[in-house]
């Protein structure tokens, strides 16, 4: 029998070795503020760590998940049309062809001129606005949401589906799995799809006995509806009640603000081919690809616009080249929205660079958090952004600034559904537009001074005066956000 001095001898030899093994596995191919992270966890909580790594330490996705990303990426790339496509090359910035061949090489999507923009601030009036092309559908109405609920609010959108459905439109339909199960009325809602003959599948679903597995918190966050090619819609914005139909956020009087794009035009098709590729993931199906020659469209008020997909599911971290790239290259003014603000280091080196040359820089985010995790680790960079110049505007509570777009001087801008954090950039699929056009940020630009008016300046002399718990709590949760 093993005494106990000779055991404490065993068991420390053993965690010596854990360490050492976590050292190796965990900083490889991570970045070293994630690896050190995960070894902090693991000397003081080995078996804790150990379990969540396993469950949660692999930030790629299956590779048959990858293999089917390659291969629609390959039949995209080959319909891509030349940048002749777009509408106002004249005019772009002398930095911004880089970008877009950067941003085509990552997501295999171009640049393409003749699109409107429209900028819908109002909740239900962006279910209307979806409603109303819908029901117009002639031959196809492709739906995909990380939250997709039937309620209230969001019955008038279903019931124009099942209008669709009902007249020989195809109707295809995706939502995340496991957000699915996390808010309430899952099963009236799959009820009702499968009533109305609209066909249904979960994204990345976790079930491990028919081999469906993969980290569960990878997952698909894109927001996105198209109408036979011709329309399309993407944005920050769920299906789903304002108030998420949670009983805390109604008990707090909380509501969502969020900003959907209507988009018309050529880059239309380029958003279905994001929704071509989930549906191919999920499904096995493969439909087909708008390879029709572009017809641009000319005028003040036709925009150049480029869709960009990003996730797991590729090789680099799309959005966080893009955001990075844009951010380095602003001369007068960058405007930022992001209701979870936790960025990646080259982020935070990019802003506090752009101020140092001169550049306006300023952040709009939430007063009021519904997640408390990530609401402390955004918090935790309000002091070193403030020190370097950014200015912080916090949106009054009780409305959660839910909205995730930034723009960059005149004429640039980027509007989708990844927020300006590690998960985003890591960990979820998202979906986001590169438009051109000084008329299209100028209305971004108004959308923004709304926000300014509804919000309060944070000052640094007010943040560093906060409590003590408080500071340890934001800490806390911004070293827990790099265990990725």
């Amino acid at each position: 029998m093993i005494d106990g001095e000779v055991l404490a001898i065993l068991l420390l030899i053993a965690h010596g070795v854990l360490v050492i093994l976590a050292a190796v596995v965990v900083s490889a191919n991570r970045r070293p503020s994630a690896a050190i992270a995960w070894l902090l966890a693991v000397v003081f909580l080995p078996v804790i760590a150990l379990i969540a790594f396993l469950l949660v330490g692999r930030t790629r996705l299956p590779a048959r998940r990858r293999a089917d990303q390659a291969f629609v990426t390959g039949r995209m790339r080959e319909r891509v049309p030349s940048l002749a496509a777009v509408g106002h090359r004249e005019q772009w910035p002398a930095w911004l062809p880089g970008v877009v061949a950067m941003t085509e090489r990552l997501g295999a999507l171009p640049m393409v001129g003749g699109n409107t923009v429209e900028f819908i601030e109002d909740y239900a009036g962006s279910f209307d606005a979806m409603i109303a092309d819908i029901d117009a559908a002639e031959r196809f109405v492709h739906v995909e949401f990380y939250i997709l609920v039937r309620d209230h609010a969001t019955a008038p959108f279903f019931d124009a589906l099942a209008r669709a459905a009902a007249r020989g439109v195809d109707v295809r339909v995706l939502s995340d799995h496991l957000a699915g199960f996390l808010n309430p009325g899952r099963k009236a809602t799959m009820r009702f799809l499968a009533a109305n003959r609209i066909h249904w599948h979960g994204m990345l679903p976790l079930r491990p006995l028919r081999g469906q597995w993969q980290r569960p918190d990878l997952r698909n966050h894109r927001k996105l509806v198209v109408v036979d090619g011709r329309v399309g819609f993407t944005g920050s914005q769920n299906l789903v009640d304002a108030s998420y139909n949670k009983r805390k956020n109604i008990a707090r009087g909380l509501h969502w603000l969020e900003l959907m794009v209507r988009l018309d035009g050529p880059a239309v098709r380029e958003l279905d081919a994001v929704f071509v590729t989930d549906w191919f993931s999920e499904s096995g199906e493969l439909l087909p690809l708008d390879e029709s020659p572009v017809s641009v469209a000319s005028g003040a008020d036709r925009f150049d616009v480029q869709v960009l997909p990003s996730g797991p599911s590729f090789d680099a971290e799309n959005n966080l080249k893009l955001f990075a790239a844009l951010l380095h290259k602003a001369e007068r003014r960058i405007s930022i929205t992001s209701p979870y603000f936790v960025p990646e280091e080259s982020i935070m080196l990019a802003l506090a660079t752009a101020v140092a040359r001169g550049v306006q820089v300023e952040l709009f985010a939430s007063e009021v958090g519904d997640q408390a995790l990530v609401y402390h680790a955004q918090r935790s960079y309000y002091e070193a952004l403030l020190r370097a110049g950014v200015r912080v505007f916090l949106y009054r509570s009780p409305t959660v600034l839910h909205s995730k777009h930034f723009s960059i001087d005149d004429d640039v801008a980027i509007v989708g559904s990844s927020n300006m954090d590690i998960r985003s950039f890591s960990l979820n699929m998202e979906v986001s537009l590169l438009l051109h056009g000084r008329d299209a940020v100028d209305r971004l630009r108004a959308v923004e001074d709304h926000y300014r008016a509804q919000s309060r300046e944070l000052t640094l002399a007010e943040w560093r005066a906060r409590p003590v718990l408080e500071r340890v709590a934001d800490n806390a949760a911004r070293l827990t956000s790099a265990l990725q």
